[in-house]
């Protein structure tokens, strides 16, 4: 679509520090930086309606980071982060059994006591209310579209969408333009995958082309469940069914606060088979004996998704370009083994916000915080990466059995002795570039779901309460239009119908007896931003881009 060309100028406002994304990362910094100097003026602007709207995690939260921003955390009556770990639970599943295997043989790194289980979204409101009290500014429902430069191609600020635009890219009644938002540095700290973030990255050549990023997309959902099956601060983590070869992940359930249970699947996206859907192996999950016991007699409340950066400390990019930088799950530093990230969002964006004050004290703007790039490898953040970063590479050369523990034994000796018998292995081709032709695998068949533990996409979209203006642009784009019919149909099934979580996109035909007359349809309603299907393409066609601000999924504390 091209923008209308008698559109009013934009007004713009002048900030030292522009934030994208007010989740862990981006809130970390904001706070950070006024408590290094209020004086230092601050904006975090947020797609979604309310602060946490857009925010999806297990979560079992490593406190490292909250400790360091808010050492008080623990005392604050107002934080919702309530419920320690009490029981760490490990099972191998088949079909029918589940094996629980020990702790003791388990790399202590992958421990969760002292760990706090809750809603990262909760998490994230509270430390919103912290900014706002400190004096950062911050605006939910603002999409951040563009990134501004100056003259030199440094990034000056960025430009919020417009509201209010049709879907014949006309402007409507009650339009209002967007707007510039300029500072001296702008942090980009929108998530894994993020819009900005992958601009910058292409723009700047961010990204080492022997180790690309690596994604997971984790789907969750949030259950009450009667009181005689809770067990408050239990972690159980299984590996094995539903997923068989050539796929891999993993499970969590997390029992907290009263009587809550989060429920989540995570499928690694270099998965071969273009038949396989996140979503059903998720459902179907959900009906082996050991899970459905425990959710049996309960009631769903919500559902989601997201897609999670997992490439771990060799798929780092850089984090820096001439006046911006990288943090959170932006830059990928999301412990794969351990599945946790908001700790090192926070740490990330503490950091960041440390390299900003110095530079702003020294009279700096718009240049490259090499300081911030400089630093990440030799902190917490990494030496948690670190001893963890051939896990991914493992499992997905050997599969699962041997994978897994040979991932094991390389995590033990980098505990003790600080090395690696493999190096550091590079993480192989981009999620995109691993299907295989239709024609060279065996489809999978998924059972009904149950309406009982397991469900459809059309009632999960329901209760992940996703909602936005219908009446305008399309914000998945298609590069070449034709390219889901005449390429992706005949050599991959159109994954795309299968991979979103959701069932944005169909395959409908003019008859459905003959498969006649194909057509290729984007429900872009029921997108809850996973941006499964801008990582997943085998083509590369589809752009995931903003929908208009507060447009999304609402998740009540997710």
């Amino acid at each position: 679509m091209t923008e209308p060309v008698d559109l009013p100028a934009r007004e713009s406002m002048e900030y030292d520090v522009v934030v994208v994304g007010a989740g862990p990362a981006g809130l970390a910094a904001a706070i950070r930086l006024k408590l290094l100097d209020p004086e230092i003026s601050i904006v975090v602007v947020e797609k979604g309606s309310v602060v946490g709207a857009h925010i999806l995690s297990g979560a079992v939260i490593d406190p490292i980071g909250l400790d360091r921003l808010a050492p008080d955390w623990r005392t604050d009556p107002e934080c919702p982060l309530k419920t320690r770990v009490t029981d760490d639970r490990f099972y191998y599943l088949t079909q029918t059994r589940s094996m629980r295997l020990p702790n003791w043989p388990m790399p202590r790194l992958m421990s969760n006591h002292g760990n706090f289980i809750g809603s990262l979204g909760a998490l994230t409101r509270w430390l919103g209310a912290r900014a706002e009290g400190l004096g950062v500014e911050i605006y939910p429902g603002f999409a951040a579209t563009e990134l501004l430069l100056g003259e030199k191609g440094e990034v000056v600020g960025i430009a919020t969408g417009d509201m209010g635009i049709g879907r014949d890219g006309k402007p409507k009644p009650g339009f209002t333009r967007g707007m510039e938002l300029r500072g001296k540095y702008v942090l980009l700290a929108e998530g894994a995958r993020g819009s900005l973030s992958k601009q910058a990255i292409a723009r700047y050549k961010l990204e080492s082309p022997d180790s690309p990023q690596k994604y997971g997309i984790g789907l969750k959902e949030l259950w009450q469940i009667p009181a005689e099956k809770f067990s408050p601060g239990v972690v159980q983590h299984t590996f094995g069914w539903p997923l068989s070869g050539g796929s891999s992940g993993g499970s969590f359930l997390y029992h907290y606060d009263d009587r809550l249970v989060s429920v989540g699947f995570v499928v690694h996206l270099n998965y071969k088979n273009p038949t396989l859907s996140p979503f059903d192996e998720f459902q179907q999950f959900k009906t082996h004996p050991l899970i459905r016991q425990t959710l049996t007699g309960g009631k769903r409340l919500a559902y989601g998704a997201r897609a999670i950066a997992s490439g771990g400390w060799q798929s780092v990019p850089k984090l820096v370009f001439p006046g911006g930088a990288l943090i959170g799950c932006a830059a990928g530093f999301v412990n794969f083994a351990r599945i946790k990230g908001s700790h090192n969002a926070i740490l990330s964006g503490m950091l960041a916000a440390d390299k900003i004050q110095e530079a702003l004290r020294d009279g700096r703007a718009h240049d490259e915080l090499t300081a911030y790039d400089d630093a990440w490898r030799g902190s917490d953040i990494g030496a948690d990466l670190y001893k963890v970063r051939n896990v991914k590479s493992l499992w997905s050369k050997f599969g699962l059995a041997l994978g897994v523990s040979l991932g094991g034994l390389d995590m033990w000796t980098n505990e003790l002795f600080g090395l690696s018998m493999f190096g550091t292995l590079k993480q192989g081709n981009a999620d995109y570039a691993t299907l295989k032709p239709i024609s060279e695998v065996t489809p999978i068949s998924y059972p009904k779901p149950d309406g009982v533990v397991s469900f459809d996409k059309t009632t999960s979209v329901f209760v992940s309460n996703t909602n936005h203006e219908e009446d305008q642009p399309v914000h998945l784009r298609l590069i070449d239009p034709n390219v889901p019919i005449r390429v992706n149909l005949p050599r991959y099934g159109e994954p795309a119908r299968l991979y979103c979580p959701v069932g944005v996109y169909e395959v409908v035909y003019a008859d459905e007896k003959s498969l006649a007359d194909p057509r290729f349809v984007i429900n872009a309603q029921n997108c809850v931003h996973c941006k499964t299907c801008d990582i997943k393409d085998p083509a590369q066609n589809i752009i995931w881009t903003p929908p208009e601000g507060g447009g999304g999924p609402n998740y009540p504390d997710m």
